[in-house]
């Protein structure tokens, strides 16, 4: 327990507590601790104000039936790809990171509302990935029976592995499509015409979460010796489509 406890203290602020509600939501909801139907986004966020859904629904996933593998590839990928970025790209800039989740977050919760899409999970988790994989192009991943590319691949190859085995992509989809937005606003656009970026981070973030002195804002680039140049390996899963639930 020891060593649990101090492996769960070492992670990084936001990645540690968004990984225990990721296990948390669900175990409970498994248990009969919660009842799903008050947790995932419905027409009760609006009609209702019931405005803890979008939250909650970003840290629910139904387990049973056959789920709990793709359960497991979603806490594998965000504790890999979210202390990635935290301790890398956004390495002693907080409140840079807990930005990226929250236009993240709300941008899906936006499109899910729209789209009828109960579930926040995957998109927020693929978002993420994406992010990642456009700040770390050229390293090599490795996907199911060894086969490898580079990483900025590697959202579309789970984009179109869901869609020819489990006949999804939409969730996959959702979280290219804001991850990009983020990546194009905050990196891409400035790279293309110089300048600042198109976004950012609040300053009331900064005065929560202050940033280690010598690292300043989004605008720094991330240092050399937090780059990613060895070779990841992300072992071959189906990313599936997780379960649709009912209206209460």
């Amino acid at each position: 327990m020891d060593n649990i406890s101090n492996w769960f203290k070492s992670l990084p602020i936001f990645t540690r507590y968004w990984f225990a509600l990721s296990v948390a939501f669900p175990v409970a909801g498994r248990l009969g601790l919660i009842s799903p139907y008050l947790v995932i986004l419905n027409d009760h966020f609006i009609k209702k104000f019931q405005i803890w859904r979008p939250v909650t629904a970003l840290f629910y996933y139904p387990l049973g039936g056959g789920s709990g593998f793709h359960y497991l590839m979603n806490l594998y990928f965000l504790y890999n790809y979210s202390i990635r970025l935290e301790t890398g790209t956004f390495n002693g800039r907080p409140a840079d990171y807990l930005f990226l989740l929250l236009f993240n977050w709300i941008s899906i919760t936006i499109v899910a509302y729209w789209c009828n899409i109960m579930l926040l999970m995957d998109p927020m988790i693929l978002s993420v990935l994406y992010i990642w994989s456009q700040l770390n192009k050229d390293v090599i991943v490795t996907f199911w029976f060894g086969t490898q590319f580079k990483a900025m691949y590697l959202p579309w190859v789970l984009l179109g592995f869901n869609m020819i085995m489990g006949g999804g992509g939409l969730f996959e989809l959702i979280g290219i499509i804001v991850g990009h937005l983020y990546y194009f606003l905050v990196f891409k656009y400035p790279e293309m015409h110089g300048g600042s970026p198109l976004i950012e981070t609040p300053a009331i973030l900064y005065d929560y979460f202050p940033s280690t002195p010598g690292r300043g804002g989004i605008y720094a680039q991330p240092p050399a010796s937090t780059a990613y140049t060895r070779q990841e390996r992300t072992p071959g899963h189906q990313w599936g489509r997780g379960h649709t639930l009912g209206r209460s």
